[in-house]
């Protein structure tokens, strides 16, 4: 029987570990940690799709179903269904564990396939001359491979489709891990910070990827920033397994046993598929989604090929590695500044951190322009999102207006794409011109993302059971991984078609493949994804309808004061 304390008259359960603040922040500090990590891995190839494409032969094709094989076996094979009854019938601990091997055991193999290694092995010549041809798959048009696909990005997709079934597994265990650490409390604050704090594994990996591939070691290699990016999923898992200790010491308090109490039943899924609120928030995600996701792997050639960008001299301070460690460095700054700023009680300390964000965030974009380095411009993205997705969460924490928030969410992405569409190119030969446009486009791109995680993730809570919520969040991932299997191959082929031009030209010998890497023309994948924005209006709106008629509470705060609470359970749970 838990020990009890009293307070006043009545008698109240003494404080578990999810009671106490720095305990439940700890835990999500190790969640998100492990997330950044995979964030990390998840994009590491996106800014140096122009050096796949000369060193490797990657054309946008290649690239765009090697990226979108990620959510293959998710998407076709269910594996995410699977995921989500495994979480609710194991917990949250065991199926941690599980996604970090996963996820660690398909990077190793994403980064042979691009090794000198593989290029000589008797595996190169058996992809090279299998797999080009996938019965069933092909006639419907989803194959993961292709005639003529290098035998590299073939094997390369396989690992990152392990890779995948495990990010995928850890994002809605990381999920259910906060709603059990935080329910009832900052919950949507907690939300929205984990994935804030993932995100800067986004601007990491801008920042390094091209770092390692170019500057550390002997000539060129895609492959040696894959290989950091497997370290740091090592480091994920090592993360993984000290929170499985604190969740076990959780459930020893709470005697919590998720897969005994109240076991998974596959008639529990109808409760779920029957929600209409359930629908419009898992058709927002996939919209959401694949409107940033899909860009991500694209927005670093995008922009190379619509700014005019100059290297630096090569005996320049700009172009040696140290500026490369000391942008990272600002931006780690940029980030802890306005992180500490949301945290801070004091106004006058607030001020003064937000203050100091806003002053680092300039220096990162000073250093990214003199830089001249489209991967350096784009790891912006997430640092605006640092700063203010925590705000959200506890607006919504404490005031809701969760779907108000997801409609102007839509209507800021539907305003940058269009101008990376529209206005960006018309900026090309204005070097500082079109850098600025670059730069508060990509925030204001960040910003809306951010909305995402601080409203619409808590919400789920208030559309299912709460013993079936792993299962809510895996339905969510699968239709969301759809449209992240889905978009990548459409804007690699979208780019190809309206690019026709410059495959003629390779081919003829006119132009070669370090040219045509960095001369797409972008407009009309980005006018596609400019839809998708203004499909998640349409659906936000929607929600707001539903939302009011069914009483969903989804504009209601996360945070209910109760009168039955002491001042003494209050400063309790702070410590």
């Amino acid at each position: 029987m838990a020990n009890t304390a009293v307070t006043g008259a009545a008698v109240k359960p003494s404080a578990v570990l999810s009671d106490k603040a720095w305990a439940r922040w700890t835990a999500l500090a190790l969640l998100a940690f492990a997330m950044f990590c995979s964030y990390i891995f998840m994009d590491i190839l996106s800014p140096i799709k122009d050096l796949l494409q000369s060193q490797a032969g990657w054309d946008s094709k290649a690239f765009g179903t090697m990226q979108g094989s990620e959510t293959f076996l998710n998407v076709f094979i269910f594996f995410l269904i699977f995921a989500g009854i495994i979480l609710d019938k194991i917990g949250v601990r065991f199926t941690a564990l599980l996604s970090g091997v996963v996820m660690l055991v398909g990077a190793c193999i994403n980064w042979y396939a691009l090794t000198d290694a593989f290029a000589a092995s008797s595996l190169h010549t058996w992809f090279t001359e299998n797999l080009n041809y996938i019965p069933g798959f092909e006639e419907l048009g989803i194959a993961p491979f292709y005639k003529g696909m290098p035998a590299s990005a073939k094997f390369s997709a396989i690992g990152f489709m392990i890779f995948g079934c495990g990010v995928e597994m850890a994002g809605i265990t990381v999920s259910r891990g906060i709603v059990k650490w935080f329910k009832g409390r900052e919950m949507a604050m907690a939300m929205g910070t984990e994935m804030a704090l993932a995100r800067l594994g986004v601007g990491t990996c801008m920042i390094f990827s091209p770092f390692f591939a170019t500057q550390v070691g002997d000539g060129v290699s895609v492959s040696r920033p894959v290989a950091f990016a497997v370290v740091l999923l090592l480091i994920a898992l090592i993360m993984f397994i000290v929170y499985f200790f604190m969740d076990s010491r959780l459930d020893s308090q709470t005697h919590a046993e998720e897969e005994k109490d109240d076991p998974f039943r596959l008639s529990d899924l109808g409760k779920i598929l029957t929600s209409g609120g359930f629908w419009i928030v898992a058709l927002l995600c996939v919209l959401y989604y694949s409107a940033i996701f899909p860009f991500q792997k694209y927005a670093v050639n995008m922009l190379q090929c619509n700014l005019t960008l100059e290297k630096p001299a090569a005996d320049s301070f700009w172009a040696s590695e140290a500026v490369t460690l000391i942008q990272y460095f600002i931006m780690l700054g940029v980030a802890a500044a306005a992180f500490a700023g949301n945290f801070s009680k004091n106004r006058t300390l607030r001020i003064g951190l937000f203050s100091l964000a806003v002053v680092l965030l300039v220096t990162y974009c000073v250093f990214g322009y003199m830089r001249q380095e489209a991967a350096a411009i784009f790891a912006v993205f997430p640092l605006l999102a640092v700063g203010i997705t925590p705000i959200l969460g506890k607006y919504v924490d404490h005031k809701g207006k969760a779907a108000s928030m997801l409609v102007f969410g839509a209507l800021l992405l539907i305003l940058c794409h269009l101008t990376f569409a529209f206005v960006l190119p018309a900026c090309k030969g204005n070097d500082l011109l079109g850098v600025i446009v670059a730069y508060l486009t990509i925030l204001v791109l960040g910003a809306s993302f951010s909305l995402v995680p601080a409203s619409l993730w808590p919400s789920v809570p208030k559309l299912v059971d709460a013993k079936i919520i792993g299962s809510a969040y895996a339905l969510i991932f699968w239709i969301q991984n759809i449209g992240l299997w889905l978009f990548p191959l459409l804007i690699g082929n979208v780019l190809t078609a309206s690019n026709k031009e410059i495959a003629d030209a390779v081919a003829n010998g006119t132009m070669t493949e370090e040219v045509a890497s960095v001369s797409y023309n972008y407009q009309w994948p980005l006018v596609m994804l400019a839809v998708l924005g203004v499909l998640a209006l349409i659906l936000g709106l929607v929600l707001k309808v539903i939302d009011r008629k069914q009483h969903l509470g989804l504009e209601e705060p996360n945070i209910k004061p109760s009168a039955e609470t002491t001042e003494a359970e209050v400063i309790a749970a702070e410590e």
